[in-house]
């Protein structure tokens, strides 16, 4: 894809980034751009290097070589955590609550350590976050006593109480029973509908991005193979492996 829009454009942008664990080559030559209030859903068959992807875009991995942006900076080793605490929040396959915290303490710690906010306004804001995915009456709960499909919108309700404007969701619904899947698709929907949001989400529920993704990007092997609006990605996909890939997986 040829890109000619000033950089002011581009939320994330990444060019020709690789990625080596030792000699497994997972990344090869990604060059991506996603622009500010985008949602991007990236689809692909296990090992292609998706998770290893969304992770190089706020260097929870760092890439081997390539250079990735966040809002036209450069992320480095040594601006990574500032960038990160400003622009971005992950939500994970697993949910990676503190247990002997309660909800809204695990709301709450992050923006009062890292972003110096009061404890009064990280308390306001969680609950309006707990409130948005449903859970308010949740917030004196231990983790332990909530189900896994509770536990993974408290980690949704967690990225949102940070206030940046890119949410990660790496395969949030991969660890979940399948009756409790709909419960967190259900707020992801509702927040992909946020304008004020840039959204990216690594998953296999192809319902959902059909549903709200503006763009989604097949990735295999390390390599984007094909990307596209949803009705030109689901009926009308042009690479032969995604045609495979998408028979194998809609029935």
């Amino acid at each position: 894809m040829q890109f000619t829009e000033a950089d002011g454009l581009w939320m994330i942008r990444l060019e020709n980034v690789h990625k080596s664990f030792g000699s497994n080559h997972v990344l090869k030559g990604i060059t991506l751009r996603i622009k500010k209030g985008e949602k991007l859903v990236i689809i692909g068959p296990s090992g292609s290097g998706k998770s290893t992807l969304i992770r190089c875009m706020n260097f929870l991995e760092e890439p081997t070589s390539g250079e990735v942006y966040i809002q036209g900076q450069l992320m480095s080793k040594k601006h990574r955590a500032h960038l990160n605490r400003t622009f971005s929040s992950m939500v994970f396959q697993q949910f990676n609550l503190y247990p002997h915290l309660t909800v809204l303490e695990n709301l709450t710690i992050a923006p009062i350590r890292l972003k110096k906010v009061s404890k009064k306004e990280a308390e306001q804001t969680a609950r309006k976050h707990l409130k948005r995915v449903g859970l308010e009456e949740k917030a004196s709960a231990y983790p332990a006593t909530l189900s896994g499909g509770q536990q993974q919108r408290v980690a949704i309700a967690r990225a949102l109480t940070m206030g940046n404007e890119i949410v990660f969701f790496d395969e949030p619904t991969s660890s979940l029973d399948p009756e409790m899947v709909q419960e967190v698709l259900d707020v992801m929907v509702e927040l992909s509908m946020e304008q004020n949001f840039t959204v990216v989400v690594v998953t296999h529920e192809m319902g959902f991005a059909r549903k709200v993704a503006d763009r989604v990007v097949f990735l295999d092997e390390g390599m984007i193979l094909e990307e596209g609006t949803p009705e030109h990605f689901f009926t009308n996909p042009q690479n032969e492996r995604l045609k495979l890939f998408l028979n194998k997986i809609i029935r």
